[in-house]
Formats: structure tokens, sequence, C-alpha cells
């Protein structure tokens, strides 16, 4: 993964959090023993990304709906289907 450090941001975030993001954090070094961390194996497994088309009026609805709770759409999508899997619901097809 490459890096670039941008100094305009960093003097944002050292006024909104009153530190320097680049600087090292003593207690956690001391505290904590880093050198044998991983990366954590169920990261990638938690979410899979895809392609999906949808109508324009499914993704309006879903648009609205989570921006009248707060939440991204996508994430209220997935919310959505996820109840309908714990709830075991069938979808009703119907041909015309």
């Amino acid at each position: 993964m490459d890096f670039e450090w941008d100094e305009a941001k960093d003097q944002i975030n050292q006024a909104k959090q009153g530190a320097m993001m680049n600087e090292r954090d003593e207690f956690l070094e001391k505290e904590f023993d880093f050198n044998k961390a991983g990366k954590n194996p169920y990261a990638k497994s938690l979410k899979k990304q895809v392609t999906i088309n949808l109508d324009e009026k499914v993704v309006a609805y879903f648009k609205d709906q989570s921006a009248a709770i707060g939440i991204p759409y996508q994430t209220l999508i997935n919310l959505y289907l996820c109840d309908c899997i714990k709830n075991h619901r069938q979808p009703e097809v119907v041909w015309k």
C-alpha cells in the first residue's frame, strides 16, 4: 500500500485533535507489543463487494430511507437483505 503524507490534512487534524498524527504514541508502545500483530483474518470475509443492477426507483427508495435515518443507503440495503435471511423470507415472483 502506498502512502502519501498530506500536510494540509495534518494541519487540520492537529487543530481538531490537538495532536500531531505522526507523533508516536508512547503509551501504546509501552503497553502493547505490535511486532507480532497480523491482519484481521476476518476483515475481507465480512463483506463482499458486488455489482448489482437495481431499478432506479429501488435505489431512490433506499436513498430516501437512508437519509431519513442517517445511514448510507448501501448499508440499509444490506441490513434489509440480512433481515430477509434472518426471517427466512421468500420472494413472491409473479410473471405477467
